[in-house]
């Protein structure tokens, strides 16, 4: 993979989602505020706050709390492995590690709207796992959430990652304009790709395409000849993930070939590296580029028109044969293939490599994942040191990872003197001993985002809950991809934010509802210039101004 420090460049500008948007966008800065002081001067815990803290903790050491140590814990209740008191998770850490936890469990279907509703009353848990990057930036103001960068001389194995996978400049970009960050997050030793088109290799073939399109332009040739190759179909391309942001995986697979953000990934802002400043990503040239390629497919009948389809409506056209390609991803395709299969049809499927575009063959693959915050009550408590020292060992050191994917070596799997781990055969994960008995995750509690990052942050652990397809495909996509580089991150003022966000929601509602139209043809690309003077009413050069100004300032 070319350029391995670089990440992707996008922003955005609303209150709740800045920050995660800005942490896709980098800072190259350092560790000052606004007014190039350090923020990040050590914050020391003396013994009062330390019951429980092993003197001796470093990176690579084995946590255990020196007594036994109670943390609050608002955990996000999955409703496919719902939470058990029973779990092999809680027993190993409470006998190993001598941790146990008050759990607030919260359903997953109410998980954002429940923590914002108890951090705002002063009701958050030591311990808030399962938050994105950029979620924590509306409690800041309000003082619930605990600076974490003042404490990072109390978590060695985090410093160590960042350090040694060359992360500091996503770090950065969480800083807020006090330039602390408030959230730790997942760390990823190699960039995540899991998205791409899966295609009915069968139909392909009988279309005579062997190899995957190198560019968007030859997978338009391609669903052209699979379509008159294949006269059955309905559509060759018959797309999900689409029922709630149009074309949402494809468009944000797509997007950094075309040097914009779209689909998932759309945000208002997107950073001109040779301008270097921020433009309104909605109607840029390349945004338009993009659309009209989408557009082209279902003007020459071969993407179904129905962008508004649930992911079952897509998935049926896929297994049937009425559509000869989907979105999907890693996981996805294993699921496919059962459907398949239950259904007693005869397809093999594959993912394509993921192809390049105008602006090159770009990924926009952060390698920040879904993290945790830490209430600010919690320097109160007697086992602050302890609390972050457990946080430390579990989300970012090796042992704590491994513990946290795989379960215990000897009771849920083993590991051989080579490193290869094999998971008992009455227990599955994803296509792992598929049809066994037990779940990893369902009946012991591991293989759960609330103690998991990332899937477990080395390329290693990742690998090795991977099929030999799928490392292989993985390997090939960031062979073949450049990540797009780090962009300056503006740190936004309270008042910045609060105007921003006012702006932010309807400008992207604006430009969403103009894509579905333009892709599926109510709307003819002939009136973009009269989009683009809809959106710039609805102050898309405002927000864009608001955001260079504060860069500006930090640059200064």
């Amino acid at each position: 993979m070319r350029n391995t420090r670089m990440r992707a460049a996008v922003a955005a500008a609303s209150l709740t989602t800045l920050a995660l948007t800005l942490a896709a966008c980098g800072s190259g800065g350092g560790d000052d505020g606004g007014d190039g002081a350090s923020t990040d001067a050590a914050a020391t815990i003396d013994a009062e706050h330390s019951v429980g803290a092993m003197e001796d903790f470093a990176a690579g050491t084995s946590f255990k709390a020196t007594e036994p140590v109670e943390f609050s814990l608002m955990y996000r209740d999955h409703p496919d492995y719902e939470v058990q008191d029973d779990w092999s998770v809680f027993q190993h850490l409470e006998a190993d590690r001598n941790v146990t936890f008050a759990r607030t469990d919260v359903p997953l279907a109410d998980w954002d709207q429940k923590k914002a509703l108890l951090i705002g009353s002063g009701e958050a848990s030591d311990l808030m796992p399962v938050t994105y990057p950029g979620q924590e930036t509306q409690f800041v103001s309000g003082g619930a959430i605990l600076p974490v960068s003042d404490y990072l001389e109390y978590m060695p194995n985090f410093a160590q990652k960042v350090e040694d996978w060359g992360l500091q400049d996503e770090i950065d970009n969480l800083r807020q304009d006090d330039g602390k960050y408030y959230i730790l997050p997942g760390l990823r030793e190699i960039p995540d790709v899991q998205y791409t088109v899966m295609v009915n290799d069968d139909m392909w073939k009988k279309a005579g395409i062997t190899e995957d399109p190198a560019t968007w332009d030859e997978f338009t040739e391609d669903l052209k000849k699979v379509q008159e190759a294949n006269p059955g179909l309905d559509y060759a391309f018959s797309d999900r993930w689409t029922d709630v942001t149009t074309l949402g995986a494809l468009l944000n697979v797509m997007g950094p070939n075309y040097g914009a953000a779209g689909g998932w990934g759309y945000n208002n802002t997107w950073y001109d590296q040779e301008a270097g400043e921020y433009v309104f990503n909605g109607t840029s040239d390349a945004y338009k580029q993009l659309l009209e390629t989408v557009h082209g497919w279902v003007d020459a009948g071969v993407m179904d028109p129905e962008i508004t389809q649930s992911d079952d409506q897509a998935r049926q056209k896929f297994v049937s044969g009425r559509s000869a390609a989907v979105s999907s991803n890693t996981q996805e395709i294993t699921a496919y293939r059962t459907a398949i299969e239950d259904g007693g049809k005869d397809i093999t499927t594959r993912l394509l490599t993921i192809p390049g575009g105008p602006a090159g063959s770009n990924l926009a693959a952060s390698q920040l994942s879904s993290g945790l915050m830490i209430s600010s009550e919690a320097a109160e408590k007697p086992y602050f040191k302890a609390l972050l020292q457990y946080v430390d060992w579990q989300y970012y050191s090796d042992e704590g990872i491994e513990f946290a994917q795989w379960g215990v070596d000897g009771e849920t799997y083993t590991k051989g003197t080579d490193g290869t781990r094999t998971l008992n055969e009455d227990i599955s994960w994803n296509s792992i001993n598929a049809g066994a008995p037990k779940k990893l995750n369902t009946d012991f509690g591991y293989s759960n985002g609330v103690f998991l990052l990332a899937n477990g942050s080395t390329q290693d652990l990742l690998e090795s809950v991977m099929s030999d397809e799928v490392k292989e495909w993985t390997r090939s996509v960031l062979d073949a991809k450049e990540v797009l580089p780090v962009a300056p991150a503006p740190r936004l003022n309270e008042m910045e934010l609060e105007q921003n966000s006012l702006l932010d929601t309807q400008l992207k509602d604006a430009v969403q509802s103009a894509t579905a139209a333009f892709i599926t043809g109510q709307r003819s690309l002939d009136e973009w210039d009269a989009y683009v003077a809809e959106i710039e009413g609805l102050g898309a050069t405002q927000l864009v101004e608001t955001v260079n100004t504060a860069l500006a300032r930090q640059e200064g």
